[in-house]
């Protein structure tokens, strides 16, 4: 079982009861609190999912089963992740309330993780985890820095392992209904308990083989006439080209054709159809081991340990390399149109797609001594280490350099075997295998994070109240944070055909030291069965920052059995991470709509019509493919975010159904100085939809336009404290655990309102508008969004449905008439049955997404024509699993 298991640490975890607020009445540590109470339903809006809801899932990793709560939103990485995902490449993370995955403190038994990726990454990699040796998942939607210190501003998700005894393996098999995106799973767990303590090990294995993008949608998709149509990259394959006329062709692009041909560029002839490049899903493979022991080295006092290791090897798939904007004279050999001439982009196709790949390995150690005093204070002191290292890349980039020494004929040969071959760019075809073995090499850069602590608590009962004893915890902790990436060093010169990256190297340390009270008010009075007040208050030292204080209070008010209302209030905060303060300036084409594409067709009066107008946007102007060259990566002036959080809730359990459940809670939160790094695609729309240009965003040093073609050629989504964020909502839910006709049965329900989600980027600023609306470059959040499953068991079977519920939302970007811009509800439902074959033998089947429910289509998401962190690409899918325990 896991590690800390006595005195403070957190208790041997039981199978948890349907009904995650039912009490048990053991005092045990629970997630939002260092004071053991009896369960967490007086603390704020939770959400506990125990081994059986996670087994009846079918999920084989934690993100796919967060996901699907309705408290998250917005951006989050998944195996879906196209190949831009920006906290390394594979990796895979919650983000509650969309507020920022670096905004939700991921714990595991209650303790920090360090963060994952290939280098100064700034959160959590759930992947790591392996589902084999989960017990239960507590999410608390509230801030809890005072409990917990920096990050835990949108909530905390805490896994806490299981206690196991014996010997237990699975495998487990799934496939697409299309018959690809291969799942192969299987794992094995073992565990010895004595009255001297425990013992636990597991490995786990994963392998998840790739879904083509191209297999489920035939092309990216564009409106053009009122309908959608085949868009595609306007990088060709035979190369783009503006005469000095200004007339724009295209070369060749027929493999074996005519070199010298050309004729006028033609979207619909000449773009790219990129989507056999691109992944729906991207193969993975991990390996994970762990390790849980305890022992009791006297009644009192025992030694805990907890041991991780998880290897990771992932791999994205992207369209060949482009090359842009190379001049060519008139005279030049390869010339053939007797003009000079720029060639604004060629696509290799010669070289094939690029793959962009990973290998990282995550390790994680705890130890530490826990007991108990004589007067019943329980005590606890704790180290906690982890590291993650990894090597990254991808094949198939070109050498700029090499590139121009390939078009220069005082350097180049056409001679075989020259140390430096002439390169023919204009028309396919033409490269040589020499050539592009000359200009092609692999880029490789290797990084990691660190992360260590040192803890001490104690906690017990102070004295005796009327109505109850005064519980109390204090405690100190010692943490330190590494980051660090070293790219490609012809990444760093600049000469990579990709996005330039900078070296980063960075720590931040803090000491801290927390107090937490919890008092019972009045106890066994007409309408207060009990009233509990808690509070608690952390006081953080950072080396680069200074001290900080923050608080949380919380009321629990038990009116009678049956009823019972809570409320909280806290501070919160957040330091900027080690690539955000040290990570250098970077840059890299990301999708982006400019919204002066064809404005000219606009209606009269337009808006944004008369500002591109007033920009010097020619009338004719198409913009050339979905991505912008942005510039992103780290701004060292950053200073720490702090947010104010509250909630206000209700928890029914009426006597006239006995197991059932429903709780109602209002939550706000608002974050001041927040760091965020603003999308392009948002910075444009919001300038070219104010009046006059007025708005900041469209000062220089947010974007910048080529004033003869109109295109962006500048755009900056650097992070800044940018104002101020504030969201709101509701949370609702229902659980109900009863029996029917001599079998168990379960319901729970959950749905949360997005009320309010709006961003004011700078003081003085009109804030922008998330809630309600997709796309764009910002993640979804939609109004609404639910979850809901039903299981029904007796001794030898179980059967589950669960759904998922993802409301309407808006394109933030698209026109009010354009097809897509308003989304449809979506609904996904899944099913699953097990029947225990003999005592030790079990077998489970189960279909995802059974009525194949194909995601919505999204104008501002061109690559996948939706939102690949929202909706599923997948499709139906099948699973089978087998459980067999050999004692």
């Amino acid at each position: 079982m896991l590690a800390g298991s006595g005195g403070t640490g957190w208790a041997f975890a039981q199978e948890a009861e349907t009904d995650p607020s039912a009490l048990s009445m053991e005092a045990v540590r629970v997630t939002g609190s260092r004071i053991q109470r009896e369960d967490i339903t007086g603390l704020g809006p939770a959400t506990v999912l125990n081994r059986s809801q996670i087994e009846s899932s079918g999920v084989v990793a934690i993100e796919q089963l967060l996901d699907r709560l309705p408290a998250t939103a917005g951006f989050a990485g998944n195996q879906t992740n196209a190949y831009w995902t920006s906290n390394g490449y594979g990796t895979t993370q919650v983000n509650l309330r969309g507020l920022g995955v670096n905004r939700t403190l991921v714990l595991l038994n209650g303790r920090r993780v360090v963060s994952g990726g290939t280098g100064a990454n700034n959160s959590v990699d759930l992947s790591v985890i392996p589902v084999s040796v989960i017990d239960r998942i507590e999410v608390l939607k509230d801030g809890a820095s005072a409990i917990y210190g920096a990050d835990a501003v949108a909530g905390v998700v805490n896994i806490i392992t299981r206690e196991f005894e014996g010997l237990q393996t699975s495998a487990r098999y799934g496939i697409t209904g299309e018959g690809d995106g291969a799942e192969y799973n299987a794992d094995a767990i073992w565990g010895i308990v004595s009255d001297r303590g425990s013992l636990n090990a597991s490995i786990s294995y994963q392998k998840t083989e790739p879904v083509n993008m191209a297999d489920r949608a035939a092309c990216s998709l564009a409106e053009t006439n009122g309908s959608l149509q085949c868009f595609g990259s306007s990088a060709t394959i035979g190369g783009r080209a503006r005469l000095a006329d200004g007339t724009r062709i295209n070369f060749n692009q027929t493999l074996g054709g005519d070199g010298d041909f050309y004729e006028p560029y033609s979207a619909s002839k000449h773009n790219f159809a990129s989507f056999p490049y691109l992944n729906a899903v991207n193969p993975i493979e991990r390996v994970s081991f762990t390790s849980f022991g305890r022992l009791n080295l006297t009644d009192d006092v025992g030694l805990f340990t907890e041991f991780l290791y998880t290897n990771r090897q992932s791999e994205q798939l992207a369209s060949p390399g482009s090359l842009t904007n190379i001049n060519f004279a008139a005279s030049h050999p390869t010339n053939p149109t007797g003009q000079d001439l720029v060639l604004e982009s060629r696509r290799i196709l010669e070289q094939g797609p690029r793959h962009f790949f990973q290998d990282v390995d995550t390790w994680r150690f705890v130890a530490g001594l826990d007991g108990t005093l004589s007067n019943g204070w329980a005590w606890e002191v704790a180290a906690n280490y982890g590291r993650n290292t990894g090597v990254d890349g991808s094949t198939n980039v070109a050498n700029r350099q090499r590139v121009a020494e390939t078009l220069n004929p005082a350097l180049c040969s056409n001679v075989p075997g020259a140390a430096i071959p002439c390169g023919d760019y204009l028309g396919y075809g033409d490269l040589s295998p020499e050539v592009l073995d000359y200009i092609f090499f692999t880029m490789r850069g290797t990084g990691g994070n660190e992360q260590s602590s040192l803890t001490a608590d104690i906690t017990g009962d102070l004295f005796q109240l009327p109505a109850g004893p005064l519980a109390f915890a204090v405690g100190g902790v010692y943490r330190n944070e590494k980051g660090w990436r070293d790219p490609d060093p012809l990444t760093v010169l600049g000469i990579a055909n990709t996005n330039q990256q900078q070296p980063i190297s960075g720590e931040i340390s803090a000491s801290e030291a927390y107090l937490e009270i919890s008092a019972p008010l009045l106890a066994g009075l007409p309408l207060v069965e009990k009233l509990t007040l808690d509070a608690a208050i952390r006081y953080s030292d950072y080396d680069l920052f200074g001290g900080d204080t923050n608080y949380k209070l919380g009321l629990d008010w038990q009116l009678t059995s049956a009823v019972r209302a809570r409320a909280t209030f806290g501070t919160a905060f957040r330091v900027p991470s080690v690539p955000q303060l040290f990570g250098g300036i970077g840059e890299g084409n990301l999708t982006t709509t400019d919204p002066c594409n064809g404005y000219s067709s606009l209606p009269a009066g337009s808006v944004i019509a008369a500002n591109c107008a007033a920009s010097g946007v020619p009338a004719n102007f198409v913009q050339l493919g979905n991505t912008i060259l942005t510039q992103t990566g780290a701004n060292p002036n950053l200073e720490p975010e702090s947010a104010e959080s509250y909630t206000i809730g209700m928890v029914w359990q009426p006597g006239f159904a006995d197991g059932l459940t429903l709780t109602a809670d209002y939550f706000n939160i608002e974050i001041a100085d927040a760091i965020r790094s603003i999308p392009g695609s948002t910075k444009l729309s919001v300038c070219y939809n104010s009046q006059n240009l007025s708005h900041p965003f469209c000062g220089g040093q947010h974007f910048t336009r080529n004033p003869v073609t109109g295109e962006v050629n500048y755009l900056s989504a650097q992070p800044v404290n940018t104002g101020r964020e504030n969201v709101a909502g509701v949370d609702l839910a229902a659980i109900y655990g009863f029996e029917v006709r001599g079998l168990t049965a379960s319901l729970d329900a959950n749905i949360t309102y997005l009320d309010t989600y709006e961003i004011t980027p700078f003081q003085g600023a009109d804030p922008i508008i998330f809630d309600g609306f997709i796309g764009g470059g910002n993640g979804g959040f939609a109004d609404w969004r639910g979850s809901g499953s039903f299981s029904l068991s007796d001794e030898k079977w179980t059967g589950s449905y669960s759904m998922q519920w993802i409301g309407k939302a808006t394109d933030f970007n698209a026109a009010p008439t354009a097809i897509g811009y308003r989304t449809p509800d979506v609904f996904y439902h899944n099913a699953q049955g097990t029947y225990h074959l003999t005592e030790k033998a079990s077998l489970s089947v189960g279909i995802d997404n059974l009525f194949d429910e194909r995601a919505p289509y999204i104008p501002s998401w061109t690559d996948a024509n939706t939102d690949t962190m929202t909706y599923d690409l997948m499709g139906r899918r099948f699973y089978m699993r087998v459980n067999y325990r050999w004692f």
